[in-house]
């Protein structure tokens, strides 16, 4: 079983995936599927990842969204039929930039503890 340090590191690395080609922007994400599978892909690790961490360490963050980013898994996993890419887009866009930042401040946290 992966402990919760190296759950959110995942969640950092599913980030930085994504990251590294959302900088091409909204127009090549809209046109190329191959970058819209590679984000929805590393959005179900990151609701994956966030599902697996011992919910009193959720908890202690009440100010992450964790219904959302696993419901988000959910959608994407189960209902992948009716994606909607905006969304999907709005919550790269939006979104992530402060999960990352709450995200490498609970694992300082964590590894501070260590």
């Amino acid at each position: 079983m992966r402990d919760p340090k190296e759950r959110l590191r995942d969640i950092l690395d599913a980030i930085a995936n994504i990251e590294r080609y959302a900088v091409r922007g909204r127009q090549a994400f809209e046109t190329d599927e191959l970058i819209q599978n590679w984000f929805v892909r590393h959005l179900q690790i990151i609701g994956e990842a966030a599902y697996g961490l011992p919910k009193e360490l959720r908890d202690q963050r009440s100010d992450i969204p964790w219904t959302d980013i696993i419901g988000m898994r959910h959608i994407l996993v189960h209902d992948y039929f009716v994606v909607d890419v905006n969304i999907v887009w709005d919550a790269i866009e939006r979104d992530l930039p402060d999960l990352k930042s709450k995200i490498e401040g609970m694992l300082r946290a964590l590894e501070t503890k260590s």
